[in-house]
């Protein structure tokens, strides 16, 4: 489909043209997500915009809105707003160019601890400076914890490989991931803190994007969001080193108060409950929206569920299950 054949693109234009009075001198899709939004990066005379396309019917960009403030008020470094169209479902946004974290990660662990370093520099400051108890937000309570669970079970297990979990062994794994998620200190939770929605700057280092599905939740969830990214992969070693420097970071400013092992463990189920949900959400894309190359990316983030199950005997279980049943009928997939 050609930008001449895309009617909310050609909407687009006329919004910036005509109600906006912008002299626009081009017009390109920038990127999309796993969403129904997608992104154009448009050029004026004096500057370039991102453009966030979310049709109503299908996105809410509200949210969006006001959690943008929340993170401005907090001072990390989120896009400005400059224009907004509630009923079209556009926003006219800062750009950050088209270089994420993704991009610039490699085998130069030096570069990693730079860009890291700074992603945690952000994190720490979000959670410092914002009072949770003044946040119009979500909860990451039971019944959302239990929901985003649920997806790994419909569209992973049994949509994509035709196999049932055991009900009871789905309960007792919904139960351990859920009450660790409970016990830990509670903050605000960007909620997908990874590599593709941090944007390498040169200056106010990271840009963060993708943050309105923001909740009030679990203090190791964007930690391990960043640190067990389901697009990158790091040696566990360099992990632990990450993880364990962030602990004393979060100890110092008095946002916790654990042993490095409780910390861990934290982490890891959390980590866990991420890690399934986003193996059903990436069948999900594929089976139900057409967008399949997230496929490539449940080996690596099915490898973090497997290497928690290991660790930790309460999910012996839910490892033999994965080891007898899920892992074969997945090998048969690929």
């Amino acid at each position: 489909m050609t930008m001449s054949d895309d009617l909310r693109a050609r909407a687009i234009l006329t919004w910036l043209t005509h109600d906006l009075a912008l002299m626009v001198l081009d017009m390109r899709p920038a990127s999309s997500d796993a969403s129904f939004r997608r992104y154009f990066r448009v050029t004026l005379p004096e500057q370039t915009l991102i453009v966030m396309d979310a049709p109503p019917e299908r996105e809410n960009i509200r949210p969006f809105v006001a959690v943008a403030k929340v993170f401005d008020a907090a001072r990390v470094n989120v896009p400005k707003l400059f224009h907004i169209d509630y009923e079209q479902g556009f926003i006219a946004l800062e750009d950050f160019g088209a270089s994420c974290y993704l991009d610039q990660l490699n085998s130069d662990l030096t570069v990693a601890d730079r860009l890291y370093h700074s992603a945690f520099d952000s994190l720490l400051t979000l959670q410092q400076n914002t009072d949770i108890q003044q946040l119009n937000l979500p909860v990451y309570d039971v019944a959302l914890l239990t929901r985003e669970l649920a997806i790994f079970s419909e569209w992973f297990a049994t949509a994509y490989l035709a196999i049932t979990i055991p009900d009871a062994l789905q309960v007792s794994v919904n139960q351990l991931l859920i009450d660790s998620a409970l016990q830990q200190p509670q903050v605000l939770v960007h909620r997908d803190f990874h590599s593709r929605n941090l944007m390498a700057l040169t200056q106010n280092n990271p840009g963060i994007i993708d943050f309105q599905d923001a909740v009030i939740g679990p203090i190791t969830y964007d930690a391990v969001s960043l640190l067990k990214d389901c697009y990158i992969q790091w040696p566990e070693q360099q992990v632990d080193s990450w993880r364990e420097a962030y602990l004393a970071r979060l100890k110092a400013a008095d946002l916790i108060n654990c042993d490095a092992q409780q910390f861990k463990r934290w982490f890891d189920l959390m980590g866990m409950q991420r890690h399934l949900k986003a193996i059903g959400i990436f069948a999900r894309l594929h089976l139900r929206d057409n967008k399949s190359t997230y496929l490539q990316d449940i080996p690596r983030t099915l490898a973090y569920v497997c290497t928690v199950c290991a660790a930790y005997p309460e999910l012996a279980e839910f490892q033999l299950f994965l080891n007898q049943t899920l892992l074969p009928a997945y090998q048969q997939k690929l």
